[in-house]
């Protein structure tokens, strides 16, 4: 009974999310008042802010799942921690995973440039990254020194940072895919060869 509701849960939380993210996309994030978006979700605003306490978390949700990411990438290699990152950013690149910045679809490019254009977005997102930061950081720290892990840490995030954000940029530029990519990896793999080996 407990997966159900879950899932339960999870269904509304989506759809949610996907209306607010619809509207925004339409009107732009600070022109849709969440009592619109509940509105038109279906539901009650406090039963919106159950799901998602902020407005920001209406959009945000969904890099909600890489939240960590870095992190459990490490612990779970047996690889020196930079080739193993190095390895699942190209793997990201290879499906185009959005949270590389190379996914050309519409509604990608555009939560992109939503996110990246909104101010209270971009903060929030600055925040999911120290937060991703002190979790990779941590997991470093079982292979190095503790200073060691740290600037690694900020280093590997602020790399992954840079080059998602070239790609959705030449993507929004109207680069087509198909010329972005090859690109895409070759700054990737040059890159993650700057990063210090640990």
């Amino acid at each position: 009974m407990t997966g159900l509701r879950q899932l339960q849960r999870q269904r509304v939380r989506e759809a949610i999310s996907s209306v607010a993210i619809r509207l925004f996309l339409e009107r732009g994030f600070d022109e849709v008042p969440v009592t619109e978006v509940a509105a038109v979700a279906g539901v009650s605003k406090p039963t919106l802010f159950k799901y998602f306490p902020t407005k920001e978390d209406l959009v945000l949700h969904r890099i909600a799942d890489h939240q960590g990411e870095a992190a459990r990438v490490v612990r779970a290699s047996g690889e020196p921690p930079v080739e193993a990152l190095r390895r699942h950013f190209l793997d990201g690149l290879a499906r185009h995973d959005p949270v590389t910045g190379l996914n050309d679809h519409p509604e990608v490019v555009a939560y992109h440039r939503m996110v990246f254009s909104t101010p209270s977005l971009a903060a929030r997102v600055f925040h999911h990254m120290s937060l991703d930061e002190r979790a990779l950081a941590e997991a470093l720290a079982e292979k190095t020194d503790d200073l060691t892990a740290g600037l690694l840490a900020g280093q590997v995030l602020a790399t992954q940072r840079v080059l998602a954000q070239r790609n959705w940029r030449l993507l929004a530029q109207g680069v087509p895919l198909e010329e972005v990519e090859p690109e895409a990896v070759r700054a990737a793999e040059r890159a993650f060869s700057l990063l210090p080996a640990v």
